[in-house]
């Protein structure tokens, strides 16, 4: 589905992004919800390195954002996101809960996608 809103660059940005987004935060539904879990929550097992690991991965979206020229008020709030993720999810057991229902890298998918068809409209 095209955004008229958006340039053919900024589409493929985000098919990119939520491609990365989906494999970190969704990838698999968990069996009679609608409860996704991705490569960030199964990483995000190992104390600590597996959640650094993870939050290395979500800068990919900050980078492509960065690379656009989205405004330092959104890289922000994607940052912080990302540091929430990392922080919160490095305490044991109660980390993993949080890495599943958090979503960092969805909520800066849609920061970016927000921000550009706003930008463009």
């Amino acid at each position: 589905m095209t955004d008229p809103a958006l340039s053919l660059e900024e589409e493929n940005v985000m098919k990119r992004v939520r491609l990365v987004a989906d494999l970190l935060d969704d990838a698999v539904k968990i069996p009679g919800t609608d409860v996704g879990v991705g490569l960030d929550s199964l990483v995000g097992l190992l104390p600590v390195s597996g959640d650094l690991v993870g939050g290395a991965a979500s800068l990919y979206t900050v980078a492509e954002a960065a690379r656009l020229g989205v405004e330092p008020k959104v890289i922000g709030k994607m940052l912080l996101n990302i540091g929430v993720d990392v922080g919160v999810g490095s305490i044991p057991v109660l980390g993993d809960l949080f890495d599943v229902l958090f979503k960092a890298n969805v909520r800066n998918a849609d920061l970016l996608e927000e921000h550009l068809t706003n930008r463009s409209a």
